[in-house]
């Protein structure tokens, strides 16, 4: 007479879990360490007291929509006819209503601005 053995265990796969999981902690922490980290003597620059102020190049665009440089208002066709051939920087104002943002960005495009470059505030975190 055969015996018949005994039952097979089903295989657990958790394992299999745990291994990909594993897996994917060992990418995460090399992915993480791909940069090279800053120096450990280097110390930053402190620029916490100083005071901001936009490029003396730049168009400056106000919060309630006038365009100015150097501190004298003007329009996008006056500017490109004194402007030089080359990007054109903007500093618009936080509060800035976006569709005038648009206009004139596209207005100096228009008049001849190879490219327009919007200054912005960076925080380092």
């Amino acid at each position: 007479m055969i015996r018949r053995g005994l039952p097979l265990r089903k295989r657990d796969s958790t394992i299999a879990l745990i291994n990909v999981i594993f897996l994917m902690l060992i990418f995460f922490l090399i992915a993480g360490t791909v940069a090279p980290p800053l120096d450990r003597d280097l110390e930053l620059v402190n620029t916490e007291g100083l005071e901001g102020r936009e490029p003396p190049d730049a168009l400056v665009l106000h919060s309630d929509g006038m365009l100015s440089f150097r501190g004298a208002p003007i329009d996008p066709e006056t500017y490109m006819a004194t402007h030089e051939n080359g990007p054109v920087r903007i500093v618009p104002d936080r509060n800035a209503p976006g569709q005038r943002l648009i206009a004139v960005t596209g207005a100096l495009r228009r008049l001849g601005a190879p490219s327009v470059i919007l200054v912005t505030e960076r925080a380092m975190q």
